[in-house]
C-alpha cells in the first residue's frame, strides 16, 4: 500500500509539485466559471461546493511530490515502469481525495493529468534534462503512447463511462489528451499566453472560454449528450467572437446550470496550461508536432 507517512523527502522543496497544487487552487478560485464550482457558487453541481474543493486540494497536494519522486526513482527504467508506479500512486491519491470529500469525485481528472506531469518532470530532471513546456509534453506523450487503444478500444462494451463515450461517439477524453501530449493546450492556449508566463483573471477566463469552444469535453457529453457539448462550444465561440464581460459569464453560468452542464474537462486542461505556462518554452515542434488528441470513429454494435 502506498502511503505518504514517514517520507523525509516530503520536506524537500520541489517546484513542479508545488506548481501542480497551485494550479488546482488557481482553477477553483477563478470566478465566474460557467457551470463550474467557484467562489460564488456550485455551478451545475449539487454535491460540490467551494469548501469541499479546498478540502480535496489539501488532501491531494502532498501526493504531487510522491508522483515526482516516482519519476526520479524509475528514471533509469523503461517508461512503462513509471506509468505503472503512477497508476498505483494515483489510485491511492484518489482514495485520499474521496476520504476528504466523503466520496465525491472532485479532482480525478486533475490527479490524472497533473500527476503525469509531475512524474515525467521527476524523470526528466533525474536524467539531467532541462524542463521546458515542449519537452514535458513530449515525454507525457511517449509515456502514454497507445493508452487509448489499450484502455478504451479493448472490446469492452461500456464497462466504464469513458468506454461508453468512446464506443458511442469516438471520444477519447483525458486519455486522448495525454496521449497527444496535451495538444489542445499547446494548440489553443499556450500560443496566446503572456510571454511572462503570468496570466491575470481576465486572461484565465478567456483561456477557459477558448477551451470550452474547442475541447470535446466528455464531462459535457456525459451530462447532456453531444447536443450539450455542441451547445457549450457554440456559446463559448460566440462570446469569443463578439467580446464578453463579467456579466456574460454570469449569464452563461445560469444557462449551463439550467441544462445541468459542467465543462469539467476544460477546467482540468486550464490547470495543465497554467502549470506548463510557468515553464520556459523551447521550440521542439519537429520532435513533437502539434496534433489534436486522437479521434476515432465510434464503434457501432452489430
Amino acid at each position: 500500500m502506498i502511503t505518504l507517512q514517514g517520507s523525509e523527502s516530503l520536506r524537500t522543496h520541489r517546484p513542479i509539485p508545488e506548481l501542480a497544487a497551485s494550479a488546482l487552487r488557481m482553477e477553483i478560485d477563478l470566478t465566474p466559471k460557467p457551470g463550474l464550482v467557484d467562489r460564488l457558487g456550485n455551478g451545475a453541481h449539487k454535491d460540490m461546493d467551494y469548501p469541499l474543493f479546498l478540502a480535496s486540494i489539501a488532501a491531494i497536494a502532498p501526493w504531487f511530490l510522491c508522483f515526482y519522486e516516482l519519476g526520479i526513482d524509475t528514471a533509469e527504467q523503461a517508461p512503462a515502469s513509471l506509468l505503472a508506479a503512477l497508476r498505483d500512486a494515483g489510485m491511492a491519491c484518489e482514495q485520499a481525495m474521496f476520504a476528504a470529500t466523503c466520496g465525491v469525485n472532485t479532482h480525478k481528472g486533475g490527479i490524472f493529468s497533473l500527476g503525469l506531469l509531475c512524474g515525467v518532470a521527476g524523470r526528466l530532471q533525474a536524467q539531467g534534462e532541462r524542463l521546458t513546456r515542449e519537452r514535458l509534453c513530449q515525454e507525457v506523450a511517449l509515456l502514454c503512447q497507445g493508452m487509448v487503444e489499450r484502455e478504451l478500444a479493448r472490446g469492452a462494451r461500456g464497462r466504464t463511462a469513458g468506454e461508453q463515450l468512446y464506443l458511442r461517439f469516438g471520444l477519447t477524453g483525458a486519455r486522448g489528451e495525454v496521449q497527444s501530449g496535451f495538444a489542445t493546450v499547446r494548440r489553443h492556449l499556450l500560443p496566446h499566453w503572456p510571454a511572462s508566463g503570468h496570466a491575470d483573471e481576465q486572461h484565465l477566463l478567456q483561456a477557459l472560454l477558448r477551451l470550452m469552444a474547442v475541447n470535446p469535453d466528455t464531462n459535457l457529453v456525459s451530462r447532456g449528450g453531444m447536443a450539450g457539448l455542441h451547445y457549450v462550444q457554440h456559446y463559448a465561440r460566440q462570446l469569443l467572437r463578439n467580446g464578453w464581460h463579467h456579466g456574460d459569464l454570469v449569464e452563461m453560468d445560469r444557462q449551463l446550470i439550467a441544462r445541468n452542464l459542467s465543462p469539467g474537462g476544460s477546467a482540468d486542461l486550464l490547470a495543465v496550461a497554467w502549470l506548463l505556462a510557468a515553464l520556459p518554452s523551447q521550440d521542439l515542434r519537429p520532435m513533437l508536432p502539434v496534433r489534436p488528441p486522437a479521434t476515432h470513429q465510434p464503434v457501432v454494435s452489430p
